[in-house]
């Protein structure tokens, strides 16, 4: 699959995850937790996308995030579980099946598998892929693809009030990639309005800057 690589991601992709982690971490943890498990998961073979906040930092919005969000297949979590947990990962409460925690950083981990429903839960027409359809490499992470990270946050925001952030997170992402109006065409027809809506919502906003500053 050909995916999105837009100009104007980060010139340094560890260099930002490093700066968005350093907020709630401190010394980076996020950023080591990151880094290590691309590194076991990419030795072991298991495919696997970067989503949620660190997703964000790499397309370059700046978001400071206390853990870190992956994709992966229902299969790949099972042998995620098998060759990992009690080697550098534990389960972060009792019970916990998709949660986990790096035991020397103390960073969350969280899973999110394909075939699972944004925002609410409910079945929707978009639902999270499965990553090897939907993801570039760049300096040694798997990147969930600009327009599948958009998709997922547009249905996520229309589906459920809590997760409104999701639609104001396009909303920055659209006015930092400069991102056109035709990128619709990318998405799912479901969610087409909300970006087009959200798209001249981003350019009332940079207007409104350029007039203040003029």
């Amino acid at each position: 699959m050909t995916a999105l690589n837009p100009a104007s991601l980060p010139t340094t992709l560890w260099q930002d995850f490093y700066a968005g982690s350093q907020f709630f971490m401190g010394r980076g943890n996020v950023y080591e937790t990151l880094r290590e498990l691309a590194r076991r998961l990419e030795e072991e073979g298991l495919e696997y996308a970067l989503i949620g906040g660190m997703a964000l930092v790499a397309y370059g919005y700046r978001r400071f995030t206390e853990d870190v969000d992956i994709l992966m297949t229902p299969a790949t979590l099972e042998i995620f579980k098998e060759k990992f947990l009690g080697r550098g990962y534990v389960p972060a409460f009792q019970g916990a099946r998709k949660v986990f925690r790096d035991t020397q950083t103390g960073v969350r981990i969280e899973i999110i598998t394909t075939g699972e429903y944004p925002g609410d839960g409910k079945p929707k027409p978009v639902a999270f892929p499965d990553p090897a359809n939907a993801r570039f490499a760049r300096e040694g992470v798997w990147l969930i693809t600009l327009e599948k990270l958009i998709e997922l946050k547009l249905a996520s925001g229309l589906a459920a009030p809590h997760r409104l952030k999701d639609l104001s997170d396009v909303q920055d992402l659209i006015l930092r990639l400069d991102l056109p109006q035709d990128f619709e065409n990318k998405l799912d027809p479901s969610v087409r309005v909300e970006y087009r809506q959200l798209w001249e919502m981003a350019q009332n906003a940079r207007n409104d800057d350029i007039n203040e500053k003029g």
